[in-house]
């Protein structure tokens, strides 16, 4: 798990400035799919998949994560739109976590799945639960 460098420096101006990040108070963030690592400089748009059916997915704040601790992991499985066309394979390799439904916008997390993903066509990726977790060290 990443934190990107827009989120590490909105942490920091909240912590010593007192400024309030732009997303503080959102009701939901948006789970994206990549098909190679955003990079802590890279935004929701980098690399992200780009097959025919897919989209974001909004997460509730609160109630779409679990949070025990230092620890926040998904509270239900999240499956992504199913892909309609027949291109090529699109392998997703990394999940991220961001601010907008889309564009080229803030990206707060992001990490690699433990195994890719190929998206075919008919194939709908999901996510399960216990598979998604961000962890605070």
């Amino acid at each position: 798990m990443s934190k990107s460098n827009a989120a590490e420096n909105d942490f920091q101006a909240y912590l010593f400035d007192g400024t309030r990040p732009s997303w503080d108070g959102a009701a939901q963030l948006f789970i994206t799919l990549h098909t190679a690592d955003p990079g802590e400089a890279g935004d929701q748009s980098t690399s992200e998949a780009t097959y025919t059916g897919y989209g974001r997915l909004a997460v509730n704040r609160p109630g779409g994560f679990d949070v025990v601790g230092n620890v926040a992991s998904l509270a239900a499985q999240l499956a992504f739109g199913e892909r309609t066309d027949a291109g090529a394979t699109q392998t997703v390799s990394h999940v991220g976590i961001g601010v907008a439904a889309n564009g080229a916008t803030k990206l707060l997390h992001s990490y690699a799945l433990n195994s890719p993903i190929n998206v075919d066509q008919n194939d709908s990726p999901y996510i399960p639960a216990a598979a998604f977790t961000v962890t605070e060290d």
